[in-house]
């Protein structure tokens, strides 16, 4: 599968997107806050619906993508540069965050029945309307035009899809350790500095190329 896809893109891909997922946001709280009160095991529950949801946003938005490559590849060039310049607007926008994003996990509770922690994972995942443009402003800058295309956005959403859980896994087992890091505003706003910094160059790489 991996000579479908440009190599040098995944490098970029996955360290941007790494830290991308790994920053304070409505998912990782609710796994931080879910580990901390009912454990790591219960809160796999959230993580699974979490997923789906993740990866319905991640299809979806690549069926759009996909569509507007094959029929008209100028729509699609120009969504390419929307999107880059998008991510060089969120990159700044978090740059310029100052630790806003810092925890508050005070009195959090959860109904611990696995039906409704696999609900309120997936709910969580798409009700989040920055969590779709995300993902359409991001797919496209790591697509190889001369390649074939689905192959590349099979590879693209199983990689988010494991780096999302990687993330999920870190804070839910985090416990009260990651926890102190992350109601620190100061350690929040270096996290913020480094994915903006990534995303920003991103979007010049993408105008650039």
């Amino acid at each position: 599968m991996l000579e479908y896809i440009n190599l040098s893109i995944l490098a970029i891909f996955i360290p941007t997107f790494f830290f991308v997922s790994i920053t304070p946001g409505m998912c990782m709280t609710l796994s931080l806050s879910m580990g901390m009160s009912i454990g790591l095991k219960k809160t796999m529950y959230m993580m699974a619906g979490e997923l789906l949801g993740v990866a319905l946003v991640a299809i979806s938005s690549v069926i759009g993508v996909a569509t507007i490559m094959l029929t008209n590849p100028t729509i699609f060039l120009i969504l390419k540069y929307c999107g880059g310049a998008y991510l060089i607007y969120l990159g700044i926008t978090m740059w310029l965050s100052r630790g806003k994003m810092a925890l508050n996990l005070e009195g959090c509770s959860f109904n611990v029945s696995k039906k409704n922690l696999a609900i309120q994972g997936f709910v969580t995942a798409i009700a989040n309307p920055k969590g779709w443009a995300f993902f359409i402003a991001l797919l496209p800058p790591f697509i190889d035009e001369k390649l074939p295309y689905m192959p590349q956005l099979s590879v693209l959403i199983f990689l988010i899809l494991l780096l999302e859980f990687s993330c999920l896994i870190i804070y839910a087992s985090g416990g009260s350790t990651l926890r102190k890091l992350l109601q620190n505003s100061s350690n929040v706003k270096l996290l913020n500095k480094i994915a903006g910094s990534m995303m920003i160059g991103i979007g010049v790489w993408l105008a650039l190329s």
